[in-house]
């Protein structure tokens, strides 16, 4: 049978982490943490479920990423985030499928937890992402430096599991305008260092609204409440926050 390394990075992750480190019982044969020097319960809660510690400064999610997949005592790695746990089915999924593993990668989809509430539309569901993969034959990669993703030597090696990997995505309205603005910001950045077009007025008016429009209306955020109204309006704002950091970075550079 084979074996798997279960890897998380973490910083202060006493809220969720419990939950991942769970999840993860009799599913991997070890648990490496690659904790960026955590002020909190983090690295006690994770010697309590036996994880293998590691002190490392946080230098960006993909180094951090790769790093800890290099850690692992198996060739097999399933990378989460503290902030994720695995389902019961998904949990089942892997089990099955263990004695047998020979793919480069396994993929599943994400089930978000917002402000209360699991989200199963609004473009969030499924968010399909690749977790469990074969370390000496795939990568994180991030060309933007905003969203890391595996990247596989034969993306056709790919294998879909059923079942959920569990993710709780934000506990506040505040908290996710808070990354909003991060990401927006990374986003305007790499599109001008990338020499990109300007930014026409009717993208700027028009973009917004059809984010707005497609995830409530074609993605059926409605389905999900107010918090899919929340979601929805918040992924239109993002597109307009991008757009006209664009427009005022450009501006600074034109009059350099």
């Amino acid at each position: 049978m084979s074996k798997i390394s279960g890897v998380i990075i973490a910083f202060n992750e006493e809220q969720y982490i419990s939950k991942c480190l769970e999840s993860l019982q009799g599913v991997v044969d070890e648990i490496v943490v690659i904790d960026s020097f955590s002020t909190d319960q983090t690295v006690k809660i994770c010697e309590k479920y036996g994880a293998r510690v590691i002190q490392r400064a946080f230098i960006g999610f993909t180094d951090q990423k790769n790093f800890a997949s290099e850690q692992a005592q198996f060739d097999y790695v399933l990378s989460l985030d503290a902030d994720e746990a695995l389902s019961d089915e998904l949990r089942d999924s892997i089990l099955k499928l263990k004695p047998t593993l020979s793919a480069e990668g396994y993929s599943f989809n994400i089930l978000n937890h917002y402000c209360g509430q699991w989200i199963h539309h609004s473009n969030w569901y499924p968010g399909t992402k690749t977790r469990l993969f074969n370390k000496n034959k795939a990568y994180w990669y991030s060309p933007t430096n905003i969203h890391e993703t595996i990247k596989l030597t034969n993306p056709s090696s790919l294998v879909k599991l059923k079942g959920d990997l569990l993710h709780w995505a934000y506990d506040s309205y505040t908290e996710h305008h808070r990354k909003n603005d991060t990401y927006t910001t990374l986003a305007a950045v790499n599109y001008v260092k990338n020499n990109g077009k300007e930014i026409s007025i009717f993208k700027v008016v028009i973009n917004p609204f059809w984010k707005f429009f497609k995830n409530y209306f074609f993605k059926k955020g409605f389905l999900d409440g107010f918090q899919g109204f929340v979601i929805c309006s918040m992924a239109g704002y993002s597109t307009f926050l991008k757009y006209i950091k664009i427009i005022e970075l450009q501006k600074k550079e034109g009059n350099q």
